[in-house]
């Protein structure tokens, strides 16, 4: 008989409604998937980030949000938040890994996306659908942390 060992590469997703509390949901389950799967080095970073996007989704939108966790076969780890609304926000809708003009530290808004630049190895998003029948299709922003080796 053969010993089962877990896989390295695995994807959650979660279905977040349109609530102030989805942020927290999602902190939550962040939390509760990493350290199932032994990822404590990333746990405090990928749950600040996505709990930001999170956050952005909820505020600047009126319908649900949608996170996906995925571990990659390299050890990185992505995080994808879709949202209803279709704008991409800088730096995400730059190039991959571009840097933009940061919010100053005592602006109203924009320091979640900060956060981002600072912590994130790369991040980026793309609007989705661009027919006349994908009318809110939304957007996909995600960004991706190291794992074990860096």
């Amino acid at each position: 008989m053969g010993t089962v060992s877990l896989p390295d590469t695995w994807v959650y997703a979660l279905r977040l409604p349109h609530d102030p509390r989805a942020a927290r949901v999602a902190r939550m389950t962040v939390r509760a998937v990493l350290k199932g799967h032994g990822r404590h080095e990333v746990l405090d970073t990928v749950e600040l980030l996505t709990s930001e996007l999170v956050t952005n989704a909820y505020r600047h939108t009126g319908g649900p949000a949608s996170l996906r966790l995925t571990a990659l076969a390299d050890g990185r780890l992505r995080v994808g938040v879709w949202d209803s609304h279709p704008r991409v926000p800088a730096p995400f809708g730059e190039p991959p890994g571009d840097r933009v003009p940061l919010a100053p530290a005592d602006a109203e808004g924009g320091r979640g996306l900060r956060l981002v630049q600072e912590h994130a190895d790369c991040w980026g998003g793309l609007p989705l659908g661009n027919g006349p029948l994908d009318r809110g299709a939304g957007k996909l922003l995600w960004f991706e942390v190291s794992g074990r080796d860096a």
